[in-house]
């Protein structure tokens, strides 16, 4: 649910203006967690298995951080590479659990 609450305030309210861009940052790992524990997949002998995402921000704040200081020195390039890398750090960090 705090997943949710966090993506919802994101994306109706200017956070990224009043945090200066710094919640921009954390907003990949709820994204992604709240997609990843609303999707299942299905084995070879078809049974239905949920995927638990086991990602949190504040477990991620060091690699928040470094992240911040590489877009700052790529002047906002390297944003597009940590996006790609928090999916990875997510899809690394998940479970199937039986539905």
């Amino acid at each position: 649910m705090l997943d949710q609450v966090g993506r919802k305030m994101i994306m109706r309210r200017p956070w990224g203006v009043i945090t200066l861009g710094i919640a921009f940052f954390f907003f990949p790992y709820s994204f992604s967690k709240f997609i990843l524990n609303r999707s299942a997949i299905v084995d070879d002998a078809g049974a239905e298995r949920k995927l638990k995402c086991d990602v949190d921000i504040f477990g991620s704040v060091g690699h928040v951080i470094l992240w911040i200081i590489i877009s700052i020195l790529t002047l906002g390039i390297g944003y597009f590479f940590y996006f790609y890398k928090v999916w990875n750090y997510a899809l690394n960090n998940t479970k199937t659990v039986a539905a």
